[in-house]
């Protein structure tokens, strides 16, 4: 039956409206919290950046921040927003002082959309200005105003408080991760030296910015000391590690675009033609930047990014007068590091053996390389492994970021997931069997293993990280012994060769029931012997409980469940001071008395419930 389309049929929302029918457009993707990249932590990045902005004018040296429970607060000590106008920057679109350049200057939000997405989206919002000894407040329910307070004296210092709480509706069962939001309060600092964040009780503070970001984030020392090198609205700093890979960390007016964008291109291209003309040799890219840890921040004036979430530079150029941000980071790049590197013999010398080494790695593979994506391109194309989807995370998508593929172990695991997934943002990887274990061994072993020379294949992330084709690399294994090992095993291998990976929080492991508790009334999928008992104890007497020894043991109907909205995913984080050598050596270097003493003094017998 075809629709009608009449003038009834077209309509206007109002801001709110269009906000929480289209979250996407301006938070990404919703999501629980469990990945660094969830809407609830844009919206606390919207509250920040503004407080950010203040610090940026020269106002206010310190932001309070705390999350208690689900409620957010952010409390600045800027100038306050105009009284008469705290209602309308909180509920009316495209309002704000940015748009004047000369009361804000290269500030991250510019489009007065921020603030009212947070508004929007929230089941309480609370904005309050204090100017003057005087405070305005406005109390909003998903976007909606629920009470306005007349200007009234008050004996505070002047700034802004916003508390809120995101609306259940849209975040369901959403928790706040501390140590997603510490890195980014962390790079605040970094960023704007001087600035004092404080976070539940934990304060961050920063003397050497860049410097310190790489120091802090550093795993071991690196090859040289940091080249920290500074200037007019940019600031870098690099080092090279014995890591595989490149890793970076890039801002743009105090925004970390996780994603990049045109002046983290033009770092790299920097870099490479700095080294290339000190040395007078036309090394390879990948030789010169391979193992670099680098950072780079720069400042713009109207900077144009990619989304509202601000997590891509796409600006051409630097500033209305029309330079260039490939020719003004480019050429900046060049002339300090090559005047550092003629001042720093020793440095130089560290870069060229390093160089060096990786073009010997490289050449030795070269061949194996060769063969291996011959193969690649034949196994793709005549088997099974790999069942794509058909959005990926290096599209212009709006699901882009729910990209996910699930890496199973066997056909009975792999083909319930694969009869139970979204197709369209969904890939399985099946494997074959218990991986090889990597730990120790070149990266010469990616391409002659078979298994891992179609899986970096299957994530394209051979060349560059940045085509990964997944935003969610999710390990799917039974919760037993064995699937355990093969967790390890891949975390082993994306720690030794893929580490960007695991940097940039794009590891999962797939968290599946352990038991299904039900009657004829009720069924409760369980994924903890607490949840059991208290399932247990809610459906009453003798239930029928079922007790999953593997994936495969999940029908695809039950599947769903699973891998869908409600799906639980613990991401893999490497925290601040893991030394990674020494963890891989301790759980997968050779079998030491050290190693067997741990697994006698942690063994857990486990009962049988089913």
């Amino acid at each position: 039956m075809t629709a009608n389309y009449s003038e009834d049929t077209i309509r206007t929302l109002d801001w709110k409206e269009h906000i929480r029918k289209r979250p996407g457009m301006y938070i990404g993707k919703l999501g629980d919290g469990t990945s660094r990249d969830d809407g609830i932590y844009i919206l606390l990045k919207e509250v920040i950046d503004n407080s950010i902005d203040e610090f940026m004018m020269g106002f206010g040296k310190t932001i309070e921040v705390s999350v208690s429970d689900k409620t957010v607060r952010v409390r600045d000590f800027g100038r306050g927003i105009p009284l008469g106008k705290v209602l309308d920057v909180a509920s009316k679109m495209n309002t704000g002082a940015k748009y004047d350049s000369k009361v804000f200057k290269k500030t991250v939000g510019l489009n007065g959309v921020g603030i009212k997405a947070v508004n929007a989206l929230s089941s309480e919002f609370i904005i309050q200005s204090i100017r003057e000894n005087e405070s305005k407040k406005v109390s909003f329910s998903q976007g909606n105003v629920i009470s306005e307070e007349e200007i009234k004296a008050i004996e505070l210092e002047n700034g802004t408080i916003i508390s809120f709480v995101p609306d259940k509706e849209l975040f369901e069962n959403f928790h706040y991760r501390s140590e997603y939001i510490e890195t980014l309060l962390r790079n605040y600092a970094y960023l704007n030296s001087g600035l004092t964040i404080i976070f539940n009780g934990q304060r961050f503070y920063s003397r050497n910015g860049l410097l310190d970001l790489l120091n802090e984030n550093m795993n071991a020392t690196g090859l040289y000391p940091i080249i920290h090198l500074k200037g007019t609205d940019i600031e870098i700093a690099i080092t090279h590690g014995n890591q595989y890979g490149e890793e970076y960390y890039s801002f743009v007016n105090g925004q970390h675009t996780t994603q990049g964008g045109t002046h983290l291109t033009a770092f790299r291209e920097g870099i490479v033609k700095a080294i290339r003309e000190f040395f007078n040799k036309d090394f390879e890219p990948s030789d010169i930047r391979t193992s670099i840890i680098a950072a780079i921040s720069i400042k713009v004036e109207e900077p144009v990014f990619e989304s509202q979430t601000k997590t891509k530079l796409g600006s051409k150029e630097m500033s209305p007068d029309g330079i260039s941000v490939r020719n003004f980071i480019v050429d900046f790049v060049k002339t300090e590091l090559d005047n550092f590197l003629h001042q720093n013999s020793e440095i130089a010398d560290s870069i060229l053996k390093k160089i060096i080494d990786s073009e010997k790695e490289r050449k030795a593979i070269s061949g194996i390389k060769k063969l291996a994506k011959e193969r690649a391109k034949k196994a793709n194309l005549h088997n099974k492994k790999l069942r794509d989807c058909r959005i990926h995370y290096n599209s212009k998508n709006e699901r882009r970021l729910e990209t996910s593929i699930f890496i199973t172990e066997g056909d009975s695991a792999s083909g319930s997931i694969t009869k139970s997934r979204d197709v369209n943002s969904q890939a399985v990887f099946s494997l074959k069997g218990k991986p090889l274990n990597t730990y120790g061994l070149t990266k010469k072993i990616v391409y002659e293993n078979e298994e891992f020379n179609l899986l970096q294949a299957a994530l394209n992330i051979e060349e560059d990280i940045e085509n990964l084709r997944y935003n969610n690399v999710i390990i799917a294994t039974d919760a037993d012994v064995d699937g355990m090992h093969i967790r390890l095993l891949l975390i082993t291998f994306f720690l030794q060769f893929f580490p960007d990976l695991i940097r940039q929080k794009h590891l999962y492991i797939l968290q599946t029931p352990l038991f299904r508790v039900r009657n004829k009334k009720k069924t409760i999928y369980c994924y903890s012997d607490e949840e059991r008992i208290k399932a247990i104890q809610e459906l009453g007497t003798k239930p029928e409980i079922t007790r999953f020894k593997g994936l495969g043991e999940i029908s695809p109907g039950e599947f769903k469940h699973f891998i869908g909205k409600d799906i639980r995913l613990e991401p893999v984080i490497q925290k601040k001071g893991d030394i990674i050598p020494e963890l891989l050596e301790f759980y997968m270097g050779k079998n030491t008395p050290d190693r067997q003493n741990f697994i006698i003094n942690n063994l857990v017998i486990e009962e049988d419930v089913a």
